[in-house]
């Protein structure tokens, strides 16, 4: 990749035989917003942002860069935690929001074709119109986009039942850091050719490819679900609930977050306490609401045996969105703290002697400051937030947090567990990433990154040092 040289006069000079003008923005205040993603905790420095509206304006961008001596950051709904999206360097920013139509619905198949700027709710609504459901969900799904939910594989709150979004991509349409287009898998259910380039594509962070299209699967509308929020007094009786219940029906989720992040959100909305005395923990489940019976008996097991010590059940759907807010409420409520985010999981066996092993380095390490938990414990993945105090700069917070965490990925990797579970690793995590991957494994990522990127223009220095 040859010096960046441009201006940001010359390189607007140079998009005009792509772009129109309204497709290219260059103002500190544009930049600064599609510069960046959720961190704000990373330098932001674009050198401007572009809006393709096809395809082929993508592979016009893709071949001259390397000419024009630039960089590309591919960008969606720069709702990650992880510095993905951030453009620190001079690069162009490539963002997606104007390639958000549904371009064609395969109603036999239930396949979706759309194209990577779609945002993830609207998919949702699309797919209820039609009397289907699409199941990837998280807090964020009304701003974030299927093009950046692939690039992450990203998780949320129903992976214990449906998975992460890897299963729900039918074919995806790619184009590589030598402008090729790859158009891949169409959607078949089988299809035993040789080497399935689509799955190499989900999980990339872009950089890769630029993801533009996908077909994602669809299923049928679920049954009605019901929402119980349980008080446990200990954080490792949470394991013994989550087999209780496991061993009782399907959940499609279970969650779980700790006394301090329920006091984050009600401070932050306007949602009532599940119970007039706090616990330390709290699980939030979602099951068929058919399925009453048998988790009213369920849960009174658990209160027998003392794993948790009060329950909730919702009796609307108001109600189960009220009690849904406790948990998806917790990202947005911490926000300001600027938190230093570690999104880490086991196997789900692992999970109680890892909660040992973390409460003592956070103890250790962390007595002075808030430490908020959260996460996804029914497929193993936790979230470890620590909120930066008022007092104390973002760069002497981050630094004191960057440094304690070879401690805790070392207790990770011993576990052979993963120190980015569904949010990339991006900025924030690459200089770690040797505690979740071999050398051997690192060293096969950098060949594929050769072969698809000889330029090295795509996302550089995200997910592998340069």
């Amino acid at each position: 990749m040859p010096p960046q040289s441009n201006t940001t006069e010359q390189f607007r000079s140079k998009a005009m035989s792509v772009f129109a003008a309204n497709q290219v923005k260059t103002d500190p205040d544009d930049l600064a917003n599609w510069g960046t993603d959720w961190t704000r905790s990373f330098k932001v420095d674009p050198l401007a942002i572009v809006f393709p509206e096809s395809v082929d304006q993508i592979v016009t961008l893709v071949k001259l860069a390397p000419e024009w001596g630039v960089a590309l950051v591919p960008s969606g709904g720069r709702t990650g935690l992880s510095g993905g999206a951030v453009a620190p360097n001079q690069e162009i920013v490539v963002s997606l929001d104007r390639m958000n139509k549904i371009l064609e619905f395969y109603e036999t198949d239930k396949i979706v074709h759309c194209q990577a700027g779609l945002v993830t709710q609207a998919l949702q609504d699309f797919a209820a119109d039609q009397g289907l459901f699409y199941p990837v969900d998280f807090s964020s799904s009304g701003s974030s986009q299927i093009g950046g939910n692939i690039a992450t594989n990203a998780g949320g709150i129903r992976v214990i039942r449906y998975g992460l979004t890897r299963r729900w991509v039918a074919g995806l349409t790619v184009v590589t850091g030598t402008g090729e287009v790859l158009r891949l898998n169409h959607g078949l259910i089988k299809n035993a050719t040789g080497y399935d380039l689509r799955h190499l594509f989900v999980g990339s962070e872009g950089t890769l490819g630029i993801v533009v299209e996908a077909e994602m699967r669809l299923l049928p509308q679920p049954s009605e679900q019901q929402v119980m929020v349980l008080a446990i007094p200990d954080l490792h009786r949470i394991l013994d609930v989550l087999r209780a219940f496991q061993d009782a029906l399907e959940l499609s989720a279970f969650e779980f977050f700790s006394e301090l992040a329920l006091q984050k959100v009600l401070a932050h909305r306007d949602v009532p306490r599940p119970f007039s005395k706090a616990s330390p923990f709290y699980a939030l489940l979602e099951y068929d609401a058919n399925r009453i019976d048998i988790a009213n008996e369920t849960f009174e097991s658990v209160l027998e045996s003392g794993c948790v010590v009060d329950g909730v059940v919702s009796q609307s759907l108001s109600q189960a969105s009220a009690l849904w807010e406790l948990r998806e409420g917790i990202s947005e409520s911490i926000a300001s703290f600027t938190p230093y985010k570690n999104d880490i999981s086991v196997r789900i066996g692992e999970v109680p002697g890892f909660l040992e092993d973390v409460e003592r380095i956070v103890s250790q390490h962390y007595p002075d400051l808030e430490v908020v938990w959260f996460g996804h414990i029914g497929d193993g993945n936790l979230h470890l937030n620590i909120l930066r105090p008022a007092d104390v700069s973002i760069d002497d917070f981050y630094q004191r947090c960057h440094t304690i965490s070879p401690e805790l990925f070392s207790l990770i990797q011993h576990r052979h567990g993963s120190i980015s579970a569904e949010h990339g690793v991006g900025l924030l995590k690459r200089d770690f990433l040797n505690y979740s991957r071999s050398d051997e494994e690192i060293q096969a990522m950098r060949a594929l990154k050769r072969v698809f990127d000889p330029h090295g223009i795509l996302n550089p220095n995200k997910l592998l040092a340069a």
